[in-house]
């Protein structure tokens, strides 16, 4: 997730034969808004058209020159009506530049006492028109919370805060490269996916065997400086006492190859087999490792969950925090509205009140405690979630997911690996739906309140079917 200021390119609307000085007025205050909240802004200025706004073909021609020029800086457009504007100018911009970014609708409100000739906006209904000729074009666009609103207000400062995650998501998924490290466990049906349908939305997979991430350890010497660094950095993450030192250097290599890996072939996130394989021929669980990655915003999931991990990377590209991917594993009690959410676990420490190092102690069973050293363990704090979960259906030939937001919560909860206590209004309902819908098990989770500005993303600009619980 590269780590920069984003930027927003400007289209000020303009019409004749409504007062100039509002597109002038109108401009600076976009500027000053976009400024305050952190973004950088491409506009057109006084010198390339009139007061920096558009009105006609030459003007669309000129700005859509400007947005093509600084095309690798642009993150999203914003259209502001700060009066009617030409619509007809706004889509040819937009259709000549041809950024494939999201697209932002603004118009500033009228005063009543200020209905007069030389003041009268008609923003409100000029958007209107921009937006019919938006959807004539075939351009997806998103709309303010309000109808109209101004630059300087709370509401749109909200509105910037929620395009820009929507801008995070929707660039960040149409050019995300996966890295699949090792095969789907056979038994795992559940998290079967199509390469092909995510290509369609410029999701690219990235696969490499299991033994040849072995075989690269092999050649690994401990005192490889790689791998040194990859160790004190395990030792710095969390409490690590009574785990064999052998076991240690074996994470330590394992992160380091897989980092190095994913560095040459540029790859933002993994998932990757586990289960037994890992634990049988290799001697440790790869979870403190894929805990790190997530906690870096590299997002990591187990059981080689593509679409898991895609789900997790969503989330995190939103709240720019770390996301999990968790099971949908228990009831609590009697509580319709309330479920135990838990991983054996690989879940980044963001998520919990305290973690250490332990055992994976359900696949000890069939290893033994001394191949299953590396799981992080611990209660996962409460707080506000977002949840979503994308699956490809092949069948169908489209891609679909659920999202929505809950909270967890300090309830008392007695268990081992990452768990905690989720609480979601018509959590009956929601289940029901995963069910009937052949949803699988696995379900990311983050701790903010972002769902919308993944739906935005996901359904507007990537064409996916999204369902909204409790929408």
């Amino acid at each position: 997730m590269p780590n920069r200021k984003m930027t927003m390119a400007v289209i000020v609307g303009n019409r004749g034969f409504f007062p100039d000085h509002l597109a002038k007025s109108g401009r600076s205050e976009m500027m000053a808004a976009l400024e305050q909240a952190g973004y950088g802004c491409i506009v057109l200025d006084d010198t390339q058209t009139k007061h920096g706004a558009v009105e006609s073909f030459e003007d669309a021609k000129r700005c859509a020159a400007l947005f093509k020029q600084h095309r690798e800086q642009i993150d999203g457009v914003i259209v502001t009506l700060p009066n009617f504007g030409d619509e007809r100018a706004v889509v040819e911009t937009l259709h000549l530049a041809k950024l494939g970014v999201p697209v932002l609708v603004q118009a500033t409100p009228d005063s009543p006492g200020k209905m007069g000739i030389t003041h009268r906006r008609d923003g409100f209904c000029g958007k209107m028109s921009v937006c019919n000729n938006l959807r004539q074009y075939g351009i997806p666009f998103s709309l303010t919370t309000l109808h109209t609103v101004s630059p300087d207000s709370d509401s749109f400062r909200a509105d910037l805060d929620w395009f820009g995650a929507v801008c995070r998501v929707a660039n960040g998924l149409r050019t995300l490269r996966v890295g699949c490290i090792g095969a789907r466990p056979t038994n795992f049906n559940t998290v079967r996916y199509s390469e092909k349908l995510l290509q369609a939305s410029g999701i690219s997979t990235e696969t490499v065997d299991l033994s040849d991430i072995l075989g690269r350890i092999q050649r690994l010497q401990d005192d490889d400086a790689g791998t040194q660094r990859k160790l004190a950095e395990i030792k710095a993450y969390v409490s690590n006492k009574g785990i064999p030192d052998a076991a240690l250097m074996k994470m330590a290599k394992l992160g380091a190859v897989i980092e190095d890996w994913m560095h040459v072939n540029e790859i933002a996130v993994s998932a990757v087999q586990c289960w037994t394989a890992m634990e049988e021929f290799f001697g440790v669980v790869p979870c403190t490792v894929m805990s790190m990655m997530s906690n870096d915003l590299l997002a990591s999931a187990c059981e080689a969950d593509i679409c898991g991990t895609i789900s997790m990377h969503a989330l995190a590209l939103a709240s720019q925090t770390p996301s999990a991917l968790l099971d949908w594993n228990n009831n609590y009690g009697e509580d319709p509205d309330k479920a135990v959410c838990f991983h054996c676990s690989n879940l980044p420490k963001h998520f919990f009140v305290e973690a250490s190092m332990d055992y994976q102690a359900i696949i000890a069973g069939t290893v033994g405690k001394e191949n299953a050293f590396g799981t992080l363990a611990g209660r996962v704090k409460a707080g506000p979630m977002s949840y979503a979960r994308f699956s490809t259906d092949d069948t169908a030939g489209v891609i679909r997911g659920y999202l929505g937001q809950g909270n967890f919560t300090s309830d008392p909860l007695t268990t081992f690996g990452g768990a905690g206590v989720v609480q979601i209004p018509d959590l009956q309902g929601l289940l029901h739906f995963i069910c009937e819908n052949g949803f699988e098990h696995h379900v990311a989770a983050n701790f903010s309140s972002t769902a919308g500005a993944v739906q935005e993303a996901a359904t507007r600009y990537l064409g996916w079917q999204m369902h909204r619980h409790g929408s």
